[in-house]
């Protein structure tokens, strides 16, 4: 068999994987299903491959991509210029097959496109690369990359209850651990859990010889408003750094539903009840309050992991905990965990990773605000940082990415006999008007491309994603040949 037909089977196979994961994902969450904990080890490991080689160890024939990312400059996008639709030598069919499909009007008026090859940072395509657009969902790939350089991957974030100010008062104290359910088995698999810390909370009482408590709530960390610019809407909560299950009033766990009132105050009800459950009587309802000063902590929970959180962010492209992220980022970046605070850190993040964000926005972290600006070389340029093998902290933004056709935002899309299906993991992002997608996808030889199509004032948003879709399955397809 020819050595990229091999090669076509080694990564076809690592995504199949994934597909044939499909009932383990759908019952603990892809976030933190085994198959995504492998893909992160087997990700770390990748050393001077550069990302590019998908394959289990050994496999002799595959081809080593540089150490470095040479081709990535100062201008955040990858590779010079402007240019509508340049190909780099040896190229020219993948250009050829994208010239037509970005020319279709489906797309709208204003389209640009970047396809990279992560390896080396040569450019194989580009159409306005600098240009910025507004991005939607997929500027949660610029969130992600903020929150894993700002935090960590293992980073956990944590709920606390402490003493409070007043006599007979416990408080509790959010830090905007948007994975904290009240539910008895997290739909997230591990993290934050209200359950536990009732638990922990109500033997702490009864160990000093206390069974009875008033009950504050603290939902003070985050500063600035906590509605979202484009106001109540089922697609995001108010956000806060206290809420349980992200206000969601149903068993939802991903998708648009109308959200409880006060997020904090309801949060702080389920855990009285919780309380109540465990033999402490709770007196009156929960109130705002302050722990008392010094105070240290009765008991804990912590979050799911930082990186678990941008898989779970990326794969249902979840607003809530986009937002925690962004927030998330300020406060390990020195700035008020605020919508200004958070552009602010994020900014600062991408600057620090080598990547010029001249001309670029971060509104929100999740892309529902229309004054959000990146260019589609941005995108594809943190996505060759975050396979680079100098920065295994960023590789989560990788295996977050839904899976054509398998899971996620893109479980329906490039489906069946596509040549996408499998092979290409990518973000969305949808706005009336809006549509974008971004991602990779590892070529015959085993190296991993990375690809960004950002479009404006499409008439019919279907259409307009099926143009993308057409877009993302050439690449695959050029790529398998």
């Amino acid at each position: 068999m020819p050595l990229v037909k091999t090669w076509q089977l080694i990564a076809g196979s690592t995504v199949a994987g994934l597909a044939l994961s499909v009932a383990a994902v759908a019952a603990a969450g892809p976030w933190d299903s085994g198959q995504r904990k492998a893909e992160r080890d087997r990700a770390a490991s990748w050393s001077l491959l550069g990302g590019a080689d998908h394959a289990e160890p050994p496999a002799p024939a595959a081809p080593n991509a540089p150490g470095v990312l040479a081709g990535i400059g100062p201008g955040g996008a990858i590779g010079a210029g402007n240019g509508a639709g340049t190909a780099a030598a040896g190229d020219t069919r993948l250009a050829d097959a994208l010239r037509p499909l970005l020319a279709d009007p489906a797309l709208g008026p204003a389209r640009t496109a970047s396809v990279v090859d992560v390896g080396t940072g040569r450019v194989l395509f580009e159409s306005g690369a600098r240009e910025p657009m507004t991005p939607a969902s997929t500027v949660k790939i610029v969130t992600a990359a903020a929150a894993l350089a700002a935090l960590g991957p293992e980073h956990r974030i944590r709920t606390t209850v402490a003493p409070g100010a007043g006599p007979g008062q416990i408080v509790l104290v959010g830090g905007g651990d948007p994975s904290l359910t009240a539910r008895k088995k997290s739909p997230a698999g591990s993290g934050g859990s209200l359950v536990a810390l009732a638990a922990d909370t109500a033997q702490a009482l009864k160990a000093a010889g206390t069974d009875s408590v008033a009950l504050g709530y603290d939902d003070t960390l985050y500063t600035g408003p906590a509605r979202h610019p484009i106001g109540a809407n089922p697609n995001i909560a108010l956000v806060t750094p206290l809420a349980a299950d992200e206000g969601r009033p149903d068993e939802s766990v991903s998708g648009p539903v109308d959200r409880v009132e006060d997020p904090a105050r309801e949060a702080a009800r389920s855990f009285a009840a919780l309380l109540k459950e465990r033999g402490v009587t709770v007196t009156g309802e929960p109130g705002k309050a302050k722990a008392a000063a010094g105070a240290q902590p009765l008991a804990a929970t912590l979050s799911t992991p930082v990186a678990g959180l941008v898989e779970r962010m990326l794969t249902n492209s979840d607003n809530d905990i986009a937002e925690a992220l962004a927030r998330q980022t300020a406060l390990a970046s020195g700035q008020p965990a605020s919508f200004e605070g958070a552009e602010k850190a994020v900014a600062a993040r991408l600057a620090a990773l080598g990547l010029d964000t001249a001309g670029s926005r971060f509104a929100d972290g999740s892309g529902l605000n229309r004054a959000d600006k990146v260019s589609s070389g941005l995108l594809t340029g943190l996505l060759a940082r975050a396979a680079d093998p100098r920065h295994p902290e960023l590789r989560p933004v990788l295996t977050g990415l839904p899976v054509a056709g398998f899971t996620g935002t893109l479980r329906a899309r490039n489906a069946g006999t596509s040549p996408a299906a499998g092979l290409v993991r990518a973000k969305t992002g949808t706005l009336t008007g809006v549509n974008s997608l971004s991602g990779t996808v590892v070529d015959g030889s085993g190296r991993l491309l990375a690809f960004a199509f950002l479009t404006a004032d499409a008439a019919d948003g279907p259409a307009a994603e099926k143009g993308l879709d057409k877009l993302a399955a050439a690449v695959a397809a050029a790529a398998q040949r």
